[in-house]
């Protein structure tokens, strides 16, 4: 199966929908999709790119987790949650675009999105998870918010790619390993 045309009758697209999907290159979302469940296109290897509509408001749990092909993402401004693993694994990721609308992003979202050079988190999320970058060693800059109090353990460990982290006041707590083997890093501002 190539691509697939999904109705405008269904609402949820469901836990492990289209999981292992390898040969999956392209899926219409129709306007009517408010939820896309936990590993719903999970290892589908041929998906290089996805257009999520502005009904969705939650991305659920690994939802595109080692989408190893898809090379950009554009979520849209209904989305207020992204769960846990929802992008880990996607190493030809380069560009992410995440709207104000989003207050959650799970751990380890990003993990070992190897292809990843810079990301901007918005204003509206308080917390960097655990574990939410490790090991993106293609990320060299990254924009943390004035709305951010806490960044998770081994949030940014292993960007081997990282040279400088300006972290904002708001900032009351740095989890264990937050940058551990970060080796380019030359720069941090508390």
């Amino acid at each position: 199966m190539t691509s697939i045309n999904i109705p405008n009758s269904v609402k949820i697209i469901g836990y492990s929908a289209f999981e292992y999907c390898s040969g999956l290159e392209s899926i219409d979302i129709p306007n009517s999709v408010t939820s896309i469940g936990s590993g719903a296109f999970a290892y589908c290897s041929g998906l290089e790119s996805i257009d999520i509509p502005n009904s969705v408001t939650t991305i659920g749990g690994g939802a595109f987790y080692s989408c190893t092909g898809l090379t950009s993402i554009i979520i849209p401004n209904s989305v207020t949650t992204i769960g846990n693993y929802a992008f880990q694994g996607c190493t030809s990721l380069t560009s992410v675009t995440i709207p104000n609308s989003v207050t959650t992003i799970g751990g380890s979202t990003f993990q070992s999105c190897t292809g990843l050079t810079s990301i901007s988190i918005p204003n509206s999320v308080t917390s960097i998870g655990s574990h939410l970058f490790y090991n993106c060693s293609g990320l060299t800059s990254v924009n943390i918010p004035n709305s951010v109090t806490t960044i998770g353990v081994n949030a940014f460990a292993q960007c081997s790619g990282l040279t400088s982290v300006n972290i904002p006041n708001s900032v009351t707590t740095i989890g264990g390993s937050a940058f551990h083997s970060c080796t380019s890093l030359i720069s941090v501002t508390i």
